[in-house]
């Protein structure tokens, strides 16, 4: 039977949106395979990790007919990758083998069966479905994901806190030294859900998600969370336990606050950060009516200054940062303008978009 029969950029393009989860070393050999089931004209592709499952659907043509079978999904994408983009490629069944025809090339692969292969069981108790534009959330990831925590024993800040309240839906990532928070409104109103998804998953959603027009639908249940969009069916575990109370973090009515445009800080900091120490990413802010110095230095003695010019007039204040903390959250800001909000040396500081409360950015201070 022949199971497809398309062009290698649809054929390697519908692998790799199934592929990304895929393992190349795993206790359970089949888990590095794609399960391949044929349902009439319709191609279905799916991959697990036990932990997520990703399924598409897609037309690939190829004989009508029913068929399943799984085979190594990593292979497949090499070999594919390796032909041209408007060859066109097929692959058939022969006995437990798969032939992968293209051109004058040709390759014997193995399968394993079907029904050895591991599907996530699905709960069956999802809350309400809900959506929102595919891009709104790809936004609200990278404004928050760069501060999850990565292998911290505190296992609930390795990944993002979804919030979905009333017309709210708002993303929370901290790992104990910085926390970021971004909401966004939603279409319908729906009761209130919290659950908390794994860094992997994340890292995957952000791979996945396009610019494009369309909306991505959600789910979620007790242990598990479901996304529909482009033809795409993800489901994956949740991480258990309680995530921190964010709000408390959120510092509320800091006294001195200033304006500034977020791409000269960027920039500033970028130079700074240079002569800081490797171990020791260490920047030191004076803030003083009109000035923002910005000053690093190591262990070799060297030292780096920078100034920029503020419109400010609050107290005087010297502040130390971890410097990458500073950069990665403007780096994932898109504003002109960014608002800075501080106490004194030794509380957190609070970085917000001007006249937007949709994003917010709270960094512990560290002494220099």
């Amino acid at each position: 039977m022949i199971v497809l029969k398309a062009n290698q950029d649809k054929v390697l393009s519908a692998l790799q949106s199934v592929a990304g989860i895929v393992e190349r070393r795993h206790t359970l050999p089949i888990l590095a395979n794609v399960l391949i089931r044929k349902t009439g004209g319709q191609l279905q592709l799916t991959t697990s990790d036990l932990e997520i499952q990703i399924r598409t659907t897609a037309e690939l043509g190829g004989d009508e007919g029913n068929f399943t079978t799984t085979i190594g999904a990593r292979k497949l994408i090499d070999i594919l990758r390796t032909m041209p983009a408007d060859q066109t490629v097929s692959l058939e069944s022969s006995a437990s083998k798969l032939v992968l025809k293209g051109g004058k090339s040709r390759f014997t692969l193995q399968s394993l069966p079907a029904e050895d292969f591991p599907l996530v069981q699905e709960a069956a108790n999802f809350g309400p479905v809900f959506s929102v534009p595919q891009k709104t959330l790809k936004d609200l990831l990278s404004q928050v994901s760069f501060a999850m925590a990565v292998h911290d024993i505190r296992y609930y800040l390795n990944g993002i806190l979804f919030v979905a309240e009333g017309k709210q839906l708002s993303l929370v990532a901290t790992d104990g030294h910085r926390l970021a928070f971004a909401s966004a409104t939603l279409d319908v109103e729906v009761p209130r859900q919290e659950v908390i998804l794994p860094r992997k998953t994340v890292l995957e959603m952000q791979r996945l998600l396009s610019d494009a027009e369309g909306a991505i639908e959600m789910q979620f249940a007790n242990n598990q969370a479901k996304f529909s969009f482009d033809g795409m069916e993800f489901v994956t575990k949740l991480v258990e336990g309680k995530f921190p109370d964010y709000n408390r973090v959120i510092p509320k009515n800091h006294k001195n606050s200033v304006t500034l445009g977020r791409a000269p800080l960027l920039a500033s900091l970028q130079r700074t950060a240079i002569l800081t120490s490797e171990k020791f990413k260490g920047v030191r802010l004076n803030l003083e009516p009109g000035t923002l110095r910005i000053a690093s230095s190591n262990a070799e003695q060297e030292e780096a200054q920078d100034e920029l010019d503020i419109d400010y007039g609050g107290d005087a204040i010297e502040i130390g940062f971890n410097v990458t903390y500073l950069i990665d959250a403007l780096a994932n800001m898109g504003q002109e303008m960014v608002k800075l909000d501080l106490a004194d040396s030794n509380s957190s500081a609070l970085f917000t978009i001007p006249d937007n409360a949709s994003f917010k950015y709270v960094v512990m201070p560290m002494r220099i």
